[in-house]
């Protein structure tokens, strides 16, 4: 797997937010009917227990507040957690609806991140089972791709990378994730133009200019191609530079 790949980010849903006196990683005890003294929520086997279905009815669960959770481990990279707790969003869930195949999709993404791909690419096909032309179908199709190519099922990848871009033509994971794999078979020409529909709707990063400047080059446009890879490393140079000063300003400096 090259650099570019590993930084290739998944695609997963923004959920409904926290609420603003949220601090440190908590399970809500009124979401879910739980004293929190008595739970670690880093514990892998603590949402198992406080959400047995012999214990607790569906109609008890607030499917949207455990997706959030499961977004908070994302972002704490508890991966392994968040794998659970989607898993658990979807078994609470009303059977096929909006709200189970966003915990599918979710899952799939954290299973993703653990490379554990075969499971990933399980869950995004259970999204897609739900609905495949839904608000959350683009991202599991985008993801499927991805997870596809990992798995080395590449013949399949670019298949649902163009499904994504049909499903919802304004999703920028998608056009970027269709270029790629347009590079992949040497469609270069449509590659340039999928890199640059995701440009126009808002991926301006380094990966995607990168990517560009890639599939420029070996179309021969050695100008263009260097234009995008020097704008590439200002990119990363920009990026690299705020992180530091948010760590900066984070230790008071």
């Amino acid at each position: 797997m090259t650099d570019e790949e590993q930084d290739r980010p998944h695609e997963f849903s923004s959920g409904q937010g926290l609420d603003e006196d949220y601090e440190e990683f908590t399970l809500d005890p009124e979401a879910l009917n739980a004293d929190p003294s008595q739970v670690d929520p880093v514990d892998t086997r603590a949402l198992t227990d406080l959400l047995d279905e012999r214990n607790i009815a569906k109609e008890q669960v607030e499917v949207e507040s455990l997706i959030d959770v499961g977004l908070s481990y994302m972002a704490i990279n508890r991966f392994e957690e968040a794998t659970e707790t989607f898993g658990r969003a979807a078994q609470f869930a009303e059977d096929d609806s909006l709200d189970e195949q966003e915990a599918w999709v979710n899952k799939g993404v954290a299973h993703a991140e653990l490379e554990e791909y075969d499971e990933a690419i399980g869950a995004y096909r259970e999204a897609l089972r739900i609905d495949d032309d839904s608000e959350h179908a683009a991202s599991a199709e985008t993801n499927l791709a991805y997870a596809l190519h990992e798995f080395g099922e590449t013949s399949q990848a670019l298949e649902h990378a163009e499904r994504a871009v049909e499903i919802d033509p304004r999703f920028a994971q998608a056009w970027y994730n269709r270029g790629f794999f347009l590079v992949e078979r040497g469609l270069l020409e449509d590659a340039v133009n999928a890199f640059d529909n995701a440009i126009r709707l808002g991926m301006r990063n380094a990966e995607v200019l990168e990517e560009k400047a890639r599939a420029l080059d070996e179309l021969g446009e050695e100008e263009e191609a260097e234009a995008a890879a020097e704008r590439a490393e200002e990119l990363r140079k920009e990026a690299e530079q705020e992180m530091v000063e948010e760590y900066e300003e984070r230790e008071g400096h």
